[in-house]
């Protein structure tokens, strides 16, 4: 199962685990992009494909969506927790509070409600993996990071307290943590503004939505009693900074 497929890093995930005949359960929030995703999957790699349509931001929504997988696709043994945004890059006293509050809904809470619905399944089985999809952000901040990076760095230790909490389950929990990485994710956060989102990634090399993908597919494969806890990743050409200082 992956969420927020639709986007950049599921479409590729969607592909690499295609390849290998893997079933998939796609969510996303609009219709129409998932049965174009289906379609895409379906014929390019003639996978099996089910659709789950519900807002990652309405977390009460979430349980009523995982219960309606059908029964051929119920027993779910790896959840990528894809879906994210981020949203603006002024600094913290210029920030919208309706950004912030987003960022936590779907960072957070839909990546928290989705977990625990599968967890469960998982749990009765005696198996399977969760893979978060966090970001560099969760361990280096930087100015106009504010509410993006503190919702990574949950998503961070989230991940590392589950492998605490499910130590004795056979459930394998892997938070994978890219850096700059050249997808729709700036458009996103400029809300539309296509230059400013160029700019990120201009004169350098970005990592690409299929490296990433090659990561958790990477992570997912291993034997099953080898966990994957972290993988951050950044382009040879990126790497953390110095910290700041102000001076008069």
């Amino acid at each position: 199962m992956i969420t927020g497929s639709t986007g950049d890093f599921g479409r590729a995930f969607a592909q690499r685990f295609a390849e290998i005949g893997c079933n998939l359960i796609l969510h996303g929030r609009s219709k129409k992009k998932l049965e174009a995703l289906a379609e895409e999957i379906r014929t390019g790699f003639n996978a099996e494909v089910e659709l789950c349509v519900c807002d990652v931001a309405k977390a009460e929504d979430i349980p009523k969506a995982v219960a309606g997988i059908s029964d051929d696709f119920k027993d779910i043994d790896l959840l990528i927790n894809n879906a994210g945004l981020a949203l603006g890059q002024s600094g913290a006293t210029d920030a919208e509070l309706s950004d912030w509050l987003t960022m936590i809904d779907v960072n957070n809470r839909g990546l928290v409600a989705f977990t625990l619905e599968v967890l469960k399944g998982m749990n009765a089985r005696g198996k399977g993996h969760i893979i978060n999809i966090g970001s560099t952000a969760g361990s280096y901040p930087y100015p106009g990071g504010h509410v993006y990076c503190a919702s990574k760095a949950f998503v961070k230790q989230f991940s590392l307290s589950l492998r605490a909490d499910l130590l004795d389950k056979n459930i394998r929990v892997t938070n994978i943590e890219p850096g700059m990485v050249e997808t729709q994710f700036s458009t996103v956060r400029f809300k539309g503004d296509e230059s400013a989102a160029a700019n990120v990634y201009a004169n350098t090399d970005p990592l690409t939505a299929e490296d990433v993908a090659e990561s958790v597919f990477w992570a997912a494969t291993l034997p099953e009693h080898f966990n994957i806890n972290r993988i951050e990743m950044m382009p040879t050409r990126q790497a953390p900074g110095a910290l700041a200082v102000d001076r008069d």
